[in-house]
């Protein structure tokens, strides 16, 4: 544990070590509120509420996310770090775990920084905060399972381009999945209807929506937290190859 918390620490504050950082943290900001407001035409809803702002997060995440992910391990074999990583005291998994949960956090406190929304909605009207709640807990375990195909991917490659296309096509295909207006074409082209929602059940967007009206099920969470383990025990593998 000492060694995971060694290299948290060191990953974590490394993201602000350079202007980067507070660069991504304004231009989440900027999407995710600008999308709500904008495209989303939150002043018009009427209503105090925050489904106009978690509908556009799959979206944001998708290339946000692996702005993050793809230097998680493609620097260190860029920039020749990856020997020197491992002359510590530390193991594979704990390294792939470390750095996870550093990135992780990085991006909590993107998501919590838009808390400005619930703040906005308060003043509108009376929201229901345990339908915030439960909209910010999805979008946290969501994150965490782009974060971890962005690291799996990340250690696919030596390069930073080459994991973010990746790691953007293979979050696209699991947003995809689960876009209605994907779903009703399957319909159109006359797919049986338990095919169209087995489909639809591998999609981000199926398990993240619940959450975003409040309801938090043992299957949302199973499907994120499955995600996560199994893309960074495939990380582990791949790296110890």
């Amino acid at each position: 544990m000492k060694s995971i918390s060694t290299l948290f620490q060191r990953e974590f504050f490394g993201y602000f070590r350079t202007p980067v950082a507070y660069v991504f943290l304004v231009v989440f900001l900027v999407a995710t509120v600008g999308l709500a407001w904008f495209l989303g035409r939150f002043f018009d809803g009427g209503e105090a509420t925050l489904a106009r702002f978690f509908v556009f997060l799959p979206w944001v995440f998708l290339f946000l996310v692996p702005a993050v992910g793809m230097r998680l391990w493609a620097e260190e074999k860029r920039s020749g770090t990856w020997e020197l990583l491992f002359t510590l005291p530390v193991s594979i998994p704990e390294a792939v775990l470390g750095k996870f949960l550093a990135g992780w956090l990085f991006l909590c406190i993107a998501i919590l920084g838009t808390l400005t929304m619930a703040v906005t909605v308060a003043y509108l009207g009376s929201p229901d905060w345990g339908m915030i709640l439960s909209g910010y807990i999805g979008a946290i375990l969501m994150a965490g399972a782009y974060l971890s195909i962005c690291s799996l991917t990340s250690a696919l490659s030596r390069s930073q381009v080459i994991s973010f296309v990746i790691s953007v096509v293979s979050c696209l295909i699991l947003v995809f999945l689960g876009w209605s207006v994907f779903n009703n074409f399957l319909g159109a082209i006359h797919l049986p209807v338990p095919v169209v929602d087995a489909i639809a059940n591998f999609s981000f967007i199926t398990h993240f929506e619940p959450m975003t009206i409040g309801l938090i099920r043992f299957q949302d969470l199973a499907f994120f937290l499955t995600i996560i383990g199994a893309c960074l025990s495939l990380n582990i593998i791949i790296l110890k190859r």
